[in-house]
């Protein structure tokens, strides 16, 4: 009993162990705080990924791609058996995207994908970022009549509603189209004004065109296309004289082949002046763009082709939001030349695989390596892991440093310990001799200085994990607190597309934490307790 009692003796009055614990509180806190945030942003980034990369990816290395999919898929079902969830053929090729924007051409560098609607949700979750509910349910590349996602449920509550999307689809287009067919009819009028003008000689009045004037003093408009033409203008001799009528494409009533664009490449995210993020669009769905790529040839020939926009792709990863664009498989194998018109045969430049849940991604990717050696086949076969290796290096590098330099600030807390200790110790040499010469063991007068360590360590850690887990909980309420202190952004959703700073609180973590701040603490009394319980009683009390 007496070893508890002279622990708390000691601690009671020492007030300088007030800022060992302190060192260990802050040490504590911060740990928990930056693993968590880390954490959180790990497994948005993670799920983000998850998002639109499937397990493994094979991918062939020529520029006509693989050729028979359907045998390349047996194949590969065969390789990996029960471990296959689904497969996915897939066409990915560069290609730059150019719309207009109040009469400007905006161009974007993006990488055009040609995605199977039937298969292609067996391996990746792609659906679940578009705008249109019907679109995440069962994709499809037809423009919707309206109900696209005008809220950003991705984001909080300070990111305003983009009213431009309650429009989109078919009503937009129909607007579009018909806004532009009169500006284009107020503009031929225009143009035939100024030459009626130019026609009449200087001085004399304009003519108003009337049911009692000359029919010679007006100006004949050009005949409408179709018509039969005057008598005096000369007819083509190569003309079999039938009317002929081609299929005009009418842009009120029919779109394009449809195509899925990621929201950050047709759209800008800015702070209004409330404060709050607002998206600016420069197309919405309903709008045609062109977009030019390279075929399959050899060499390569550039060509290109009219879209109609029929969703965006919103991920909240800025490299696939800005760069992505989706459109049917078979149309882009028709458009790079990558469909034998004689035999139907076709390729695709990848193939997509999804595994069941809990299957080893590692070692179902060493057995298509070896059943497709890259010294016989053109294929490369990775892991989404391995295809984002640099980028999840890096934020592992980042979150292992960071650990370490926090870990020191324990450890320098611990250093304080130990100075506390030693003094202690030299200070009461004599009532260490006094317990001796009472008959107390070395073990216990060892025991005082380590419950001592075991204590500090405890109490410290303790209102550390408290501290750091409340932190976590309210972040966001604290970085909002700082942005009205400092009048500065802590975290701009203009530049992450997040609202809020994601968190995870792992218990593992958390613990290990703890107890390697309270072995800190502990291993610090180890030595000033060692050399209280070597002194000799007698030397002890001899002590000035």
């Amino acid at each position: 009993m007496y070893k508890f009692l002279l622990c708390w003796r000691y601690l009671r009055t020492r007030y300088i162990a007030l800022a060992s614990i302190i060192s260990v509180t802050l040490g504590v806190a911060t740990m928990i705080v930056v693993n968590s945030v880390m954490s959180g942003f790990s497994h948005e980034m993670h799920k983000r990924f998850k998002g639109i990369l499937s397990d493994i990816v094979l991918e062939s290395q020529t520029a006509e791609g693989a050729e028979n999919p359907e045998l390349l898929k047996q194949e590969i079902v065969r390789t990996i058996g029960q471990d296959l969830h689904g497969l996915s053929a897939v066409v990915h090729v560069p290609a730059m995207l150019n719309f207009q924007h109040r009469g400007t051409w905006i161009t974007r560098q993006i990488n055009l994908i040609g995605i199977d609607v039937r298969t292609h949700a067996e391996v990746s979750d792609f659906g679940q970022y578009l705008l249109h509910p019907e679109n995440r349910s069962q994709l499809n590349f037809l423009l919707r009549e309206g109900g696209y996602d005008s809220w950003d449920t991705q984001s909080g509550a300070k990111v305003q509603e983009r009213k431009p999307l309650r429009q989109a689809g078919w009503p937009y287009r129909r607007f579009r189209v018909q806004s532009e067919r009169e500006y284009q009819l107020y503009l031929q009028q225009q143009q035939t004004t100024e030459q009626s003008v130019a026609t009449v000689p200087a001085g004399e009045e304009f003519p108003t065109p009337s049911t009692e004037q000359d029919p010679a003093t007006l100006v004949v408009s050009p005949e409408p296309a179709g018509q039969t033409p005057p008598e005096n203008v000369p007819v083509d001799p190569w003309s079999d004289g039938i009317e002929h009528t081609e299929n005009v494409f009418d842009a009120l009533e029919q779109q394009h082949t449809g195509v899925i664009l990621g929201i950050a490449m047709v759209s800008a995210r800015r702070k209004n002046q409330q404060g709050n993020v607002e998206d600016y669009f420069f197309c919405l769905p309903g709008d045609d763009v062109q977009i030019t790529l390279p075929n399959a040839g050899t060499p390569p020939k550039i060509v290109h082709d009219s879209f109609t926009v029929v969703d965006f792709y919103e991920s909240k990863m800025s490299e696939y939001d800005s760069s992505f664009a989706f459109v049917p498989l078979e149309h882009l194998q028709l458009l790079r030349g990558m469909i034998d018109p004689q035999t139907g045969a076709t390729a695709v430049t990848s193939i997509q695989i999804k595994l069941n849940q809990g299957a080893d991604l590692g070692l179902v990717a060493e057995r298509l390596r070896n059943r497709f050696p890259p010294h016989q086949y053109p294929y490369r076969i990775q892991t989404w892991k391995e295809m984002q290796s640099p980028l999840l290096a890096a934020v592992q590098m980042e979150t292992t440093i960071l650990n370490i330099l926090l870990f020191l600030i324990i450890a320098v807390a611990g250093f304080g310990i130990l100075a506390t200790f030693f003094m202690i110790v030299v200070e009461k040499t004599r009532d260490i001799g006094i317990l001796k010469s009472l008959g107390a063991p070395s073990t216990g007068v060892m025991s005082i200085f380590l419950s001592y360590g075991v204590s500090l360590g405890a109490v410290g850690s303790g209102v550390g994990m408290v501290l750091g887990l409340l932190f976590v909980v309210y972040i966001n309420e604290v970085a909002a607190g700082l942005e009205w202190l400092t009048g500065r952004d802590v975290f701009d959703p203009t530049v992450y597309y997040f609202e809020q700073i994601p968190t995870i609180i792992n218990p593992v973590t958390v613990s290990w934490i703890v107890a390697g701040a309270v072995a800190i603490a502990v291993l610090a009394s180890v030595l000033p307790a060692l050399r209280a319980a070597r002194l000799h009683p007698v030397e002890a009390l001899r002590y000035e």
